[in-house]
């Protein structure tokens, strides 16, 4: 019994990634618009049952794996404040290693990252839904300083900080996956120089 969880759970996220696959490389060659949920299922190999399984359109393949990635560092994050009532710039501190991390995995496999930041540019319904996954993130974290003391204004402002960080190191990385971890940190090193001071 205990050999089959972990095999059932092998060919699902074997599934999952033939779907996500299939559908950047339909991407790449027909453009977003063209492509239906019918073309990245027999492209795949899979049915429409199974694509509706992991996905519930075919916005969210753009998407894949990154709520997953962003539910773990908002948990890691919490871990890290657990006892302590964070400052200003404590809480930046913290938010810039797992925005660090974001940046890290997001470029892991630098063409998926090309082709992500392409269809984002490309498709402004991507791209904002996008931006209200960065959104949510940042209402995580809000509330994990809140819950470890954090002043209401610091627990406001250090989010939204670090997330123009991370939307500025984007624009000066030029969707280069090798400069977008330098230029967010960069930016985080900006905004510490500038030494902002709460009331």
């Amino acid at each position: 019994m205990t050999g089959r969880a972990p095999l059932r759970e092998r060919k699902q996220q074997r599934a999952r990634e033939q779907i996500v696959r299939a559908a950047f490389e339909l991407f790449a060659e027909r453009g977003f618009g063209e492509v239906t949920v019918t073309d990245i299922a027999e492209r795949a190999e899979v049915g429409r049952t199974t694509f509706f399984r992991y996905f519930g359109d075919k916005q969210e393949v753009v998407f894949a794996d990154e709520q997953d990635l962003l539910d773990v560092l908002a948990e890691r994050h919490r871990a890290s404040i657990s006892g302590t009532a964070p400052g200003l710039e404590e809480a930046l501190a913290q938010i810039r290693l797992a925005v660090l991390a974001v940046c890290a995995e997001a470029t892991r496999d630098a063409q998926h990252f090309r082709r992500h930041e392409r269809l984002l540019r490309e498709n402004p319904e991507l791209h904002d839904r996008g931006n209200r996954k960065l959104q949510r993130f940042t209402e995580t974290i809000t509330e994990n300083l809140r819950e470890a003391g954090a002043t209401p204004m610091v627990a406001a402002l250090a989010p939204q900080l670090a997330l123009a960080c991370f939307n500025a190191g984007r624009h000066l990385g030029e969707e280069d996956p090798d400069r977008l971890t330098g230029a967010v940190d960069a930016a985080f090193a900006a905004l510490g120089a500038a030494r902002f001071e709460m009331p």
